[in-house]
């Protein structure tokens, strides 16, 4: 559904309608002639992605709001526009366009899916729109206006798949979603492996369709291995955890994507996720007096919210640090607000539930708190081991530095393309 026209006092009230200005402007964002600073947030609210995207959007608003009841930024209230995409791509698109050109957005906060990322970005590096993408992901993008707030594929994985190979084996199977997240993960899997003394012996993509693991669950049981990688997405993929119960498949299962994001801890029955290690930067678990203190209020907002999940957190910190970036460049004029992006900032006290973390600027991603995070046969979770792990595959192998020589770039670089062992 769409939500249209309500005043923006009716939205620092509090109510759950998006702003939407019917004010035309130049692409480049509203500066210093507007009254207001114009935000937009495309997230899933409905279909097949509203799981996972609905939690992005209400700590997005409740950002905002908390933002404009403080005085807004410069003085300025944060104007929101909204409008749900439905989890499709050739909405995106148009949402994208409409959110640029019509409603002149300073900022744009949009999608779940590398596949959503993928079909708005060349209407980003067109416009040269700001954008922050808030998932975690496969990592590798290098994109000028892209700046991506969500842990990478190598910082998940370089928590846990270390972990479980100290505490379980070197005798790796990855089954993975069949689609670019799924196939690069997996590769990661084995380049990180392989930096560790382990190795990938067996490795299975399975369609986003499936949804019987019989095949699968008896492959894994013939192999026998000390840990499987399960990098698993979506609804359909959610009936592999009851099935491997069903099956008595009690090997110890790590992943990067199951938990954190779709809560499945919550909506499951123990013991489906008993000994299921995930890497994340966040749960809504997490024992410290910071974080509960954010689940408080995410929860005093929405009271009926699911779950504060992954994804929130990270639009959550990342409107905050817009915030400190427009500030400290005294303009919303994008290209300013950029350049103090690109010296790195860093994010402390209440803004980031996850612990202090800081923008690596010339890669545009984040420096995160890792964590190994472990659910039990009754589904608590406990925090495992943490470290903190900077974004390393673009900055180190790769050498980008996109606050300098690298500053035209708008592409994705893969591991393959620098690992032996990903080519495998």
């Amino acid at each position: 559904m769409s939500h249209d026209s309500v005043s923006r006092r009716g939205f620092i009230a509090g109510t759950s309608a998006a702003m939407v200005a019917g004010v035309a402007g130049c692409s480049g964002g509203s500066d210093s002639g507007s009254d207001t600073i114009k935000i937009g947030v495309l997230e899933d609210q409905s279909g097949n992605f509203s799981l996972v995207g609905t939690p992005k959007w209400r700590a997005s608003k409740l950002a905002i709001e908390e933002i404009n009841e403080d005085g807004g930024i410069m003085g300025k209230q944060i104007e929101l526009f909204d409008p749900d995409p439905q989890s499709d791509n050739q909405r995106y698109q148009q949402l994208t366009e409409r959110l640029i050109q019509q409603e002149n957005v300073d900022a744009l906060w949009a999608g779940y899916s590398s596949a959503t990322r993928e079909a708005i970005r060349p209407i980003i590096d067109r416009e040269d729109q700001l954008y922050f993408y808030t998932t975690q992901y496969e990592g590798g993008v290098a994109d000028k206006n892209v700046y991506c707030m969500g842990p990478t594929a190598r910082q998940q994985l370089g928590s846990v798949v270390p972990y479980m190979i100290e505490n379980f084996g070197d005798d790796i199977y990855t089954i993975a979603a069949d689609y670019n997240f799924g196939q690069l993960s997996a590769d990661w899997v084995k380049v990180i492996a392989q930096e560790n003394g382990a190795s990938v012996n067996n490795e299975e993509f399975i369609p986003l369709s499936v949804q019987n693991f019989g095949s699968t669950i008896s492959n894994i049981k013939e192999a026998d291995p000390d840990f499987v990688m399960a990098i698993l997405v979506g609804n359909n993929h959610s009936s592999f955890w009851n099935q491997r119960t069903s099956a008595g498949l009690d090997i110890p299962m790590g992943t990067s994507t199951v938990m954190a994001q779709g809560y499945q801890h919550k909506r499951l029955d123990a013991p489906a996720l008993k000994n299921v290690y995930g890497g994340f930067n966040y749960m809504e678990e997490i024992p410290t007096d910071r974080n509960e203190d954010y689940v408080s209020r995410y929860y005093d907002r929405w009271p009926d919210a699911g779950y504060a999940n992954e994804e929130s957190v990270n639009n959550y910190f990342s409107i905050y640090l817009y915030k400190k970036a427009v500030e400290e460049a005294g303009t919303t004029d994008q290209e300013a607000v950029k350049e103090v992006l690109n010296g790195g900032m860093e994010i402390t006290g209440d803004k980031s539930p996850e612990g202090d973390i800081s923008l690596q600027g010339p890669v545009h991603h984040m420096t995160h708190n890792m964590r190994v995070m472990k659910c039990d046969a009754e589904h608590n979770i406990t925090v495992e081991d943490q470290r903190r792990i900077p974004e390393q595959f673009l900055s180190e192998t790769v050498g980008i530095d996109l606050s300098g020589p690298d500053s035209d770039l708008e592409k994705q670089f893969t591991p393959a393309d620098y690992y032996d062992a990903a080519g495998q």
